[in-house]
C-alpha cells in the first residue's frame, strides 16, 4: 500500500496524457497488431513455421484470464487509480470481479517487445540495430511497468507477475524460433 500511496502522492495532471501513451504500448489493442505483424513478416519471409510463435501470445492471453478470473486479487482501491484510457478490454472488465493478478499491459509488454527484440537481433545486419533492439524492448517493458504502478491501476504484486509470466512466454517463443532446423538436402 505504500507504493501505492507513493505513486498516488507523485502523480501530476500534466503527467496523466504522457502515462496514458504509455498504457497503450502494452494494451491489447496495439500489442495483438503488433503480433500479428511480426507473424505475417515471419510468414511472408519464409519463416511460416516460426510463425507459429504467435501461440504463445494467445496462450499468455488464456493464462492472464484464467488467474484474473479464479484468483482473488482486488485491484487497488478506485480512490488511489488514475485512468490509463480507453481500451476493448472494458468489454472484459465485469468478468475478473476486479481482480488484477497479474498485469496483463506487462505481459504482453514483455512477449511483444520481447520477441521483436529477439528477431531483429536474429535477422539486422547492423550490430548497433541488434543492440538498440533489445535496449528499447528494455525500455519499454519497464516504462510499461512503471506507467502500471503510476496509475495505481496495479499493485506491485500484480507487475511482478506480469513480469515472470511474461518472461516464461518470451522463453517458450525464443526456444521455438531458436530450436533446431533439419538441414536441406
Amino acid at each position: 500500500m505504500q507504493v501505492a500511496q507513493g505513486m498516488h502522492d507523485a502523480w501530476q495532471p500534466s503527467l496523466h496524457l504522457l502515462f496514458q501513451a504509455i498504457a497503450e504500448l502494452g494494451s491489447i489493442e496495439v500489442t495483438t497488431v503488433l503480433m500479428l505483424g511480426l507473424t505475417i513478416y515471419l510468414w511472408r519471409s519464409g519463416f511460416g513455421s516460426d510463425a507459429l510463435v504467435f501461440i504463445v501470445f494467445v496462450a499468455a492471453q488464456a493464462f492472464e484470464l484464467y488467474y484474473k478470473w479464479n484468483l482473488y486479487h482486488p485491484q487497488p482501491p478506485r480512490s488511489l487509480a488514475e485512468s490509463d484510457g480507453p481500451s476493448i478490454s472494458m468489454l472484459f472488465s465485469g468478468t475478473g470481479a476486479g481482480n488484477s493478478f497479474p498485469s496483463g499491459h506487462v505481459l504482453r509488454a514483455v512477449i511483444v517487445y520481447g520477441l521483436l527484440a529477439f528477431v531483429i537481433r536474429r535477422l539486422a545486419v547492423s550490430q548497433r540495430t541488434r543492440a538498440l533492439a533489445a535496449a528499447l524492448a528494455v525500455a519499454v517493458i519497464a516504462l510499461v511497468s512503471i506507467d502500471r504502478l503510476y496509475l495505481d491501476v496495479h499493485w506491485e504484486s500484480d507487475v511482478v507477475g506480469g513480469l515472470i509470466l511474461g518472461a516464461i512466454a518470451l522463453v517458450a517463443g525464443t526456444v521455438w524460433l531458436d530450436r533446431p532446423r533439419k538441414a536441406d538436402n
